[in-house]
């Protein structure tokens, strides 16, 4: 496909900046601590839902689901 491909180090939260800001966004819903055999797959699915409805500055204000389906 020859997509380019990165590899971030280990324990190094600079190279992988928006890993770390989702992972912030899902704590906002799962605390930390919180077991996820604890979790249903239907609040797995609304904390999806509702995190890809959201909309990010990054995308213009859009959310994640628009801009997914303009670029289809």
């Amino acid at each position: 496909l020859k997509i380019p491909v990165f590899f971030a180090k280990p324990y190094c939260s600079s190279d992988k900046p928006h890993i770390e800001n989702i992972n912030g966004l899902i704590r906002q819903y799962i605390p930390k601590g919180k077991p996820f055999d604890k979790i249903s797959d239907d609040e797995i699915r609304q904390i999806q839902n509702q995190l890809n409805n959201r909309p990010r500055k990054k995308l213009g204000y859009k959310t994640p689901y628009e801009v997914f389906f303009l670029h289809l």
